[in-house]
């Protein structure tokens, strides 16, 4: 009896998560309390993604460091670990990207999106190819990041809100997975280590200050905060420094998908 009553205990615990709630590991950072997000609207953000944990993870400014405003769940992601190459191969893009107004779409035949800009200037270096690479509702994907309509409700609020109180870009950096030295030593043998490689310094970097990387790409590789792979990048390195435009006052776009 014990057995049965232990296992139903699990089971409904569970189910009271929210649909887009994810449960907490303790090395985890905590979302910030109720009160201090809504407090944080306007504030500039920052968004990370973790595919195989199929985690979202919206940040806002507090200070000089970025705190979680919460975490999503992703519905789908389609094509599994490794990068967008080509257009029709059904993966969804891992890097560091960059979005601006322009880029929201609010009438979106999936409820809500926001198009991620790939190619990127690392993806167009390397010859990938494709469009349309979304953050999006509706639950359904095939090379976007699929949320629920609540949670990019969520979302979209803070983005169109730091937009329309003058952040000119925000970046979104996207990994296969939480780059920790055991999951890159899991991942050692795979295909795309060295790819995965360029993106642990980004990772590190926001781990340790809560502040997003400054990223540029050189030699058809990603520099992050002037390394390469851990290694000082060539003098007179080109850091991206065109960002798409945006207008304080948000324009409701009517671009859809």
């Amino acid at each position: 009896m014990r057995i049965f009553a232990l296992i139903f205990a699990i089971l409904f615990s569970c189910n009271t998560f929210s649909q887009d709630a994810v449960p907490l590991s303790n090395a985890l950072q905590a979302p910030v309390s109720d009160q201090l997000k809504a407090e944080l609207i306007g504030s500039p953000v920052f968004i990370q993604i973790f595919k195989s944990e199929r985690t979202l993870e919206l940040y806002a400014k507090v200070g000089n460091q970025f705190r979680l405003l919460n975490r999503f769940n992703i519905c789908k992601f389609s094509g599994g670990l490794g990068p967008k190459r080509v257009q029709g191969d059904f993966k969804s893009p891992e890097g560091f990207y960059t979005i601006g107004a322009s880029q929201l779409h609010p009438d979106s035949h999936y409820y809500r999106a926001i198009n991620l800009g790939f190619p990127n200037q690392y993806d167009k270096a390397n010859g990938y190819n494709g469009n349309y690479l979304m953050i999006h509702g509706d639950c359904v994907s095939i090379g976007c990041y699929a949320m629920t309509n609540s949670g990019i409700d969520q979302i979209f609020k803070y983005v169109t809100a730091a937009f329309n109180n003058g952040q000119a870009q925000i970046e979104v950096n996207i990994y296969p997975f939480r780059m920790t030295d055991d999951n890159m030593r899991r991942y050692a043998g795979s295909q795309y280590i060295n790819f995965w490689k360029q993106l642990k310094p980004g990772y590190d970097y926001f781990e340790k200050y809560k502040q997003p990387p400054m990223i540029a790409v050189m030699n058809n590789q990603y520099i992050v905060n002037g390394q390469s792979n851990g290694t000082t990048a060539p003098r007179g390195n080109p850091f991206q420094t065109t960002t798409p435009s945006a207008s304080k006052t948000f324009l409701a776009f009517t671009q859809t998908k």
